[in-house]
């Protein structure tokens, strides 16, 4: 199972050595139903942005604010559930999408209208990165390598370690500035978290194809395409944080 492990905590092998492989007769995970579910999970993601985004811009900002509190601590806990209980990801998966996108909806209509034009680039760069790590993947020019796993994984734990420190000196009312400044360092930093955050695509794009090779539950398509939307949700927050920076000089 070491060739399963990945960095992002939804996608390690241990999740496959607990649900192991589909009983004789039942329909197993493929490629092609993890994406048609991927999909599914956008256009979730992309309905549930578009109506605190319309909130935000109309006359209920209020309450956008209040749903998009709601979003990101609800899909803080369907995350945990989904990674816990593959089997329920076929609920929890969809719920969290929808949960995602109000919150995602209301920062980026709120920092769009600081910045005009900030998430329509932020939703270009994440598809455009999208497209380019699965190219590098599916060419060969990059592979899901024991040391790049590893290497990959040490990384995203230093980002995490990263953001639980400042989220704690900001309780303590004493914030980390350079990570969250609109200078070179703070720029320096957001982007090498995007490099981090694109690797992690590579290592989802192997997990699902390794899950559809030993030919994983049927359920595990909902899981495997959580595991996507993750990082893509991860990635597409901190393009906007990057582009709000840069606009945030001129």
């Amino acid at each position: 199972m070491r060739a399963m492990r990945s960095s992002n905590p939804a996608m390690t092998g241990k999740i496959f050595e607990k649900v192991g492989t589909a009983t004789a007769g039942s329909s197993v995970m493929t490629i092609n139903g993890t994406i048609n579910k991927i999909g599914l999970m956008l256009l979730m993601v992309i309905a549930a942005g578009a109506y605190t985004w319309n909130m935000v811009m109309g006359a209920d900002p209020d309450r956008a604010g209040t749903l998009a509190i709601v979003g990101v601590i609800g899909g803080f806990i369907m995350a945990l559930v989904t990674i816990f209980r593959p089997k329920s990801a076929a609920i929890t998966a969809p719920i969290y999408a929808i949960l995602e996108g109000l919150f995602l909806g209301a920062i980026s209509a709120i920092l769009n209208a600081r910045y005009p034009g900030v998430a329509f680039q932020a939703v270009l760069l994440t598809i455009g990165t999208l497209f380019t790590m699965l190219f590098l993947y599916r060419s060969g020019y990059i592979r899901a390598t024991p040391r790049f796993r590893r290497g990959v994984m040490m990384a995203t734990g230093a980002v995490f370690f990263a953001y639980m420190i400042s989220w704690l000196m900001s309780l303590l009312g004493m914030p980390i500035g350079f990570m969250h400044s609109a200078g070179p360092l703070g720029i320096l930093i957001n982007l090498v978290i995007i490099v981090i955050a694109a690797l992690n695509l590579i290592m989802d794009f192997d997990f699902i194809e390794k899950g559809s090779q030993m030919g994983a539950p049927k359920y595990m398509e909902w899981y495997g395409a959580f595991g996507l939307i993750v990082t893509l949700i991860w990635l597409y927050i901190e393009f906007l944080r990057l582009l709000s920076r840069f606009a945030g000089r001129n």
